[in-house]
């Protein structure tokens, strides 16, 4: 089928996610085939993958190691249930993802999305209690801007007005807590900023603990809510304070995880141990829908209990545990080892903050947030006053499309352009990105400003 039909087609039948579908229609794009960092839309135009097809490729586009566990699998089986039978690809890997988690965590929940991870785990945490007897612990705990997913408990557990103000009377209530924004506090000072936001959340945990299920958070970096980085210490100290008021520390990894922040894991640059870690994106190397929730061997054995007391987890999806997935998410592991990928994200994360220091210079970039390759820049009108651009004008999308014509794909969070290549992205390849991401938004702040 020719390139017009196959747009004409899209135009007619497609429904895209966090898409306002006139905007679709003005700038249509369709993907066919990709090759490591590329990818090559129906029209032949090649696209460096700035965010790595939304936040989850790791080794790049058609990773022949991936590619030979999946065909091998398909020649097995490509399904069964995971509803009272286990399969061989989810055992093996939940086993491998016991082994690099953090300390504590043994048992393996699969599921489909990282929205779905956090949904089970937001089950988890208010059945627990309900199992070993202390029903009044029912609320939950959240930042604001966080984002955990799509669902209605995800919702819930989330704070991004423009995502969820709609679906308000849907939602429960949960406990906002500010966010530590050191960028947006006066101070501007790190240690001051952790140290406050420590100081009032336990003063809300005082009062308030006996009540409180759990507290769900995204890992060091929010992602959808603007690539916020958390102070120094912010994390540990979430941890504690959980600890110390007997709260369930439920941690979002989806987009953090496998090497997308420098460790393995987000939780690693600051020793945490959450009680709860949910994983999906990069846990198949960015190939097929797989999700773990991942729990203590705790809060797995106040549900282990005879049919009859009731304590039965009663939650699932029809493709939990997918044998492709499972044995996609294998290969993908075995390439972490293989080609050292958590070092080499390490040091590029250096370089990339080195490079990054030019951008930051920018007449109309106000604020550059990374944590491994993992980066958020913010654009406003006036750098000095912090003065925003205004949300009519779109100019963190149309330097989107000012980069996507330049050869290059992300998406902007309101004013803050993404940046977050696929790890494997090698140094000339991240160097050909910045300067797309440079000339993108320098080409668009400065048009925005003239009108």
């Amino acid at each position: 089928m020719n390139a017009d039909k196959l747009l004409q087609l899209s135009k007619q039948h497609m429904w895209l996610p966090f898409t306002q579908m006139t905007d679709y229609e003005n700038d249509p794009l369709i993907i066919e085939s990709g090759d490591g960092v590329r990818v090559k839309d129906i029209e032949g135009k090649e696209y460096l993958d700035g965010y790595s097809s939304l936040w989850l490729n790791v080794h790049g586009h058609c990773k022949k190691e991936i590619n030979d566990a999946v065909k091998q699998q398909l020649d097995k089986i490509a399904h069964s249930t995971l509803l009272g039978a286990a399969n061989v690809p989810s055992v093996l890997l939940a086993k491998k993802l016991v082994d690099i988690a953090p300390e504590g965590l043994t048992r393996v929940f699969y599921s489909d999305s990282g929205a779905t991870s956090v949904e089970i785990s937001i089950k988890m945490a208010y059945q627990y209690w309900q199992n070993i007897g202390q029903s009044n612990k029912r609320k939950f705990v959240t930042l604001s801007n966080g984002y955990h997913g799509d669902t209605v408990g995800t919702m819930s557990v989330g704070s991004i007005d423009i995502y969820h103000r709609v679906y308000t009377s849907l939602l429960f209530d949960a406990i906002v807590v500010p966010f530590p924004h050191v960028y947006r506090h006066p101070s501007g000072d790190e240690r001051v900023v952790c140290e406050e936001s420590l100081h009032e959340l336990e003063e809300l945990f005082k009062e308030r603990h006996q009540e409180i299920a759990g507290m769900t958070v995204e890992s060091i970096m929010q992602g959808a809510g603007g690539m916020n980085v958390m102070p120094k210490g912010y994390l540990k100290g979430l941890e504690q304070l959980c600890r110390k008021y007997n709260i369930l520390f439920i941690v979002d990894e989806v987009a953090t995880g496998f090497g997308r922040t420098g460790k393995m894991f987000a939780v690693e640059h600051e020793n945490v141990k959450p009680d709860m870690m949910t994983l999906a994106k990069g846990i198949t190397g960015g190939y097929l829908p797989v999700a773990a929730t991942l729990t203590s061997e705790e809060i797995y054995q106040a549900f282990y209990a005879d049919y009859h007391e009731g304590k039965t987890f009663y939650h699932g999806h029809s493709y939990t545990g997918n044998q492709l997935g499972c044995a996609a998410a294998l290969a993908n592991l075995d390439l972490f080892e293989k080609e050292n990928l958590i070092q080499q994200a390490e040091e590029k994360s250096a370089w990339l903050t080195e490079q990054l220091k030019e951008i930051a210079a920018l007449e109309h970039v106000v604020d550059v947030r990374q944590m491994g390759l993992m980066c958020g820049i913010e654009l406003v009108e006036d750098k000095k006053t912090k003065k925003s651009f205004r949300k009519e004008e779109r100019v963190g999308y149309k330097a989107t499309l000012k980069m996507r014509e330049l050869g290059m794909l992300t998406r902007p969070l309101g004013d803050v352009v993404v940046f977050m290549p696929p790890l494997a992205a090698t140094y000339d390849e991240l160097a050909e990105m910045l300067l797309i991401l440079k000339k993108g938004m320098e080409e668009v702040t400065a048009l925005a400003v003239t009108d």
